[in-house]
């Protein structure tokens, strides 16, 4: 039972969680996992432990803000996808590669941002194509 912006409440002497204690404790481990889940795309940048674990820690802390940033991003610019997938998949091979070639950091940070340059290039310079409206799709059909 909600108990407006309490975690806790009391009846008949029992203390109990609301379900908003239960809603905070699920976002907050979905940002750890979130946190944990970027770890190789860290260490495809840098092998340095102390770079790996306070940009964890500080991935936890803004990871809520940069939801909304890329949520309003993927909005406006419909081609960010496919760089993230490039930005992914360069980190998957420089992983796969990594014993036996050294990338360069800025060699990785060029490519995240390039992918990212040329997404929002893209997003702003083709035009979008118009939606056929479903009566001209069964026009068409017929």
């Amino acid at each position: 039972m909600l108990n407006g912006d309490k975690f806790f409440l009391r009846r008949k002497g029992i203390r109990a969680a609301t379900p908003l204690l239960i809603a905070l404790i699920i976002i907050e481990f979905t940002d750890l996992f979130f946190a944990i889940d970027s770890i190789p795309a860290i260490l495809a940048i840098s092998a340095d432990p102390f770079i790996v674990f306070s940009s964890n820690i500080l991935a936890v802390m803004g990871l809520r803000s940069m939801y909304f940033l890329i949520s309003n991003m993927l909005n406006k610019f419909r081609y960010i996808n496919y760089s993230l997938v490039a930005i992914l998949a360069f980190v998957g091979i420089k992983m796969i590669i990594g014993h036996y070639v050294n990338i360069p950091e800025w060699v990785s940070l060029g490519v995240i941002v390039l992918s990212l340059a040329i997404g929002i290039y893209a997003s702003i310079q083709i035009p979008e194509k118009p939606k056929e409206s479903t009566e001209e799709y069964q026009q068409n059909d017929l």
